[in-house]
């Protein structure tokens, strides 16, 4: 199931083989990788059997350079696609139509990444739903890798660019950094053994959309998910996947701000941290 790192891609913080050890002579998956399907999948081979419905929630703003390459590569397992439009000034949505003309666009009710994932949520009608970006950085693609464990009895599938097959050709160095310290954080304080935290390509059953209580507004919303699913002891697997610039635009990540918003809710959501909160003086 996994794919070998480009060169230039960073491996962060487990690079999948030994310490000097020859590289794997396997092909590479890219961005400009193409098979003769119109919608391809991970590998020409590769077939999902679900018997669920999926729904794809992508939030967008200002993304209509980017958003032809992510529609024209769903591939057939997505039964709906829901396109929120953070008030784009640009045409996103005309574009998105254009390339899908069955896509469900709606307008999220607030600014953030975190409202316009859970006005998707919300719109969403397919048991599964898999949220990712919009700007061309996450391959659909791999999509139906975390069907399969949707489908194998898993709640919970998140994306892991630091196991074997997996990779980022965007990772700076802050932002590398800060991932592996918020990500210690997060093993620390709920007793996980999780690879990678702050990365938006995810699967969930909607069965399971109550019991991750999402309130969070920003970035630090996929932190959040991930901090309600442990807690609420649901069945978590981590799939490879390959981060890929933004194939053009600037991202509106602001690693600092965003990264101290992912710590604070790490900390808040923390097992018994609410219910302390709650108790008589007392008693905490």
């Amino acid at each position: 199931m996994s794919t070998t790192l480009p060169p230039t891609a960073v491996p962060y913080p487990y690079a999948g083989r030994p310490p000097g050890a020859a590289p794997d002579r396997h092909p590479h998956r890219r961005a400009s990788d193409r098979v003769h399907d119109h919608r391809p999948m991970r590998r020409a081979g590769d077939r999902v059997d679900t018997t669920h419905t999926v729904s794809l929630v992508v939030p967008a703003q200002n993304e209509a350079r980017n958003i032809a390459w992510v529609f024209e590569q769903i591939p057939r397992c997505v039964d709906e696609v829901v396109l929120v439009d953070g008030a784009s000034s640009d045409a996103t949505v005309p574009m998105a139509r254009q390339c899908l003309p069955t896509v469900r666009s709606v307008q999220q009710s607030a600014p953030g990444k975190g409202n316009a994932l859970r006005t998707g949520f919300a719109a969403a009608t397919g048991e599964y739903i898999v949220m990712m970006d919009a700007d061309g950085s996450m391959w659909p693609g791999e999509i139906p890798h975390y069907l399969h464990f949707l489908d194998h009895g898993y709640d919970f599938v998140k994306g892991s660019r630091c196991i074997a097959g997996g990779g980022s050709l965007d990772f700076t160095r802050v932002r590398s950094l800060g991932n592996r310290f918020l990500l210690a954080v997060a093993n620390r304080l709920y007793d996980a053994g999780l690879t990678d935290l702050c990365y938006g390509y995810c699967a969930f059953r909607r069965s399971f959309l109550d019991a991750l209580d999402l309130r969070s507004t920003g970035f630090e919303i996929e932190a959040e998910m991930i901090a309600h699913a442990l807690r609420s002891g649901l069945r978590i697997a981590e799939v490879p996947s390959l981060e890929l610039p933004r194939r053009s635009g600037r991202s509106h990540l602001h690693a600092v701000s965003d990264g101290r918003r992912v710590l604070r809710t790490l900390i808040a959501e923390r097992p018994g941290a609410r219910s302390s909160a709650a108790a008589p003086p007392g008693e905490h």
